[in-house]
């Protein structure tokens, strides 16, 4: 394999990667957007999406009908979970400063993370995601695999579906009315509540998905997991712009082949630290990301 074609290959699995990371970053973006919420806890939700993947496809089978009701289940079940958190831990706090809704963030995280560690069918111990069996592709110099189609197509087809909703309905005019000005938004009859609550289910369900690709790509799951691929997906929201849905598409896919050319050029053990290089590069470059935009705050 020449070097022209490792390189190839190389941006495959970036793209791949970087498609679980923008999936995941939507979530963190759109609350943001939103709320001016930081939700810690999404990296979580998407651990909880893998679980719900993992009983599913132990049930039907790693097969394509498996793989489906593990999206189904993944999907539905971090939805419900976003609406009680939602509801029950940070509305009431919608008012409050922001620090203590960063707090009760990083709170229902760890809940998460404790829970699932001493529910009986789950438990502490890691568990090997079930898979279909890998088949490869080769188009001249480049090979791509089944499972890497997979997770490429599932999250476009996905990022697709949110930019319709977000710019072709009703419920995605008035996410941008209430990320624009909730208090005017409430004023004009949008029922502010229901919309917030909207975009957390939309974002987990996001996130249910990136959990089921993420187990695909990375076969093992553990009430952990989600910590680092949602602290990534964070970067990856920053990178892009916070608030941008756009941005955190770009930042994903930005992300991830820069982590994929890191391992093949330098070294798997700096795949992590060039995350977070980036990350303070472009705070100190452009603070509000590519695609974001420079707001002023009055005093």
């Amino acid at each position: 394999m020449n070097s022209g074609s490792i390189f190839v290959q190389q941006l495959v699995n970036g793209l791949s990667l970087g498609s679980i990371y923008a999936l995941i970053a939507l979530g963190y973006t759109m609350v943001y957007g939103i709320v001016k919420l930081i939700n810690f806890a999404h990296g979580d939700v998407m651990m909880v999406g893998a679980y719900a993947g993992y009983f599913v496809l132990m049930l039907l089978g790693a097969t394509v009908p498996g793989l489906a009701g593990a999206f189904i289940a993944a999907m539905v079940l971090c939805g419900l979970l976003a609406i009680l958190i939602e509801r029950f831990a940070y509305r009431p706090l919608r008012s409050a400063p922001r620090l203590n809704s960063l707090i009760t963030a990083i709170a229902v995280e760890l809940i998460l993370q404790n829970l699932m560690r001493v529910l009986p069918f789950v438990g502490p111990d890691p568990r090997r995601f079930p898979t279909m069996e890998t088949k490869n592709f080769t188009f001249g110099i480049l090979s791509i695999s089944n499972l890497q189609l997979i997770v490429i197509v599932s999250s476009a087809i996905l990022m697709l579906v949110l930019n319709f909703i977000v710019n072709h309905t009703k419920t995605g005019k008035a996410m941008k009315a209430v990320s624009f000005d909730l208090q005017a938004s409430a004023l004009m009859g949008i029922n502010v509540n229901r919309i917030i609550a909207i975009t957390f289910v939309i974002g987990s369900v996001l996130a249910g998905a990136g959990g089921v690709l993420y187990a695909t790509a990375y076969p093992l799951v553990d009430p952990v997991m989600g910590y680092i691929p949602g602290l990534k997906a964070f970067v990856a929201a920053v990178l892009g712009g916070i608030g941008s849905i756009p941005g955190a598409m770009a930042g994903g896919i930005i992300l991830g082949i820069a982590e994929t050319l890191t391992k093949g050029y330098l070294s798997s053990q700096y795949a992590d630290a060039i995350s977070y290089m980036i990350l303070i590069v472009i705070l100190l470059v452009k603070p509000a990301g590519l695609f974001g935009k420079k707001t002023t705050v009055k005093v």
